[in-house]
């Protein structure tokens, strides 16, 4: 059940940190068209690395609540 905690709050986590980066990206495009190449290269970047640290945060919550592993 634990797990299942854990596991939900990294999803959480990732899609409020996705949904931040998405927002941000777009206001930077508004205020800079000129910049939108970069500006999307480094959002896709970010976003990737936030959904790689949800999903160890999702295996590893299952690695420390698997029972009878650690001892």
């Amino acid at each position: 059940m634990y797990a299942a905690i854990g596991a939900g709050l990294a999803a959480i986590g990732a899609g409020i940190g996705v949904g931040t980066i998405g927002g941000k990206a777009v206001e930077g495009i508004a205020r800079q068209p000129e910049a939108m190449g970069d500006i999307r290269a480094n959002m896709i970047l970010t976003a990737a690395l936030v959904e790689g640290a949800a999903l160890v945060a999702m295996v590893l919550s299952f690695f420390v609540a698997a029972p009878g592993v650690n001892g």
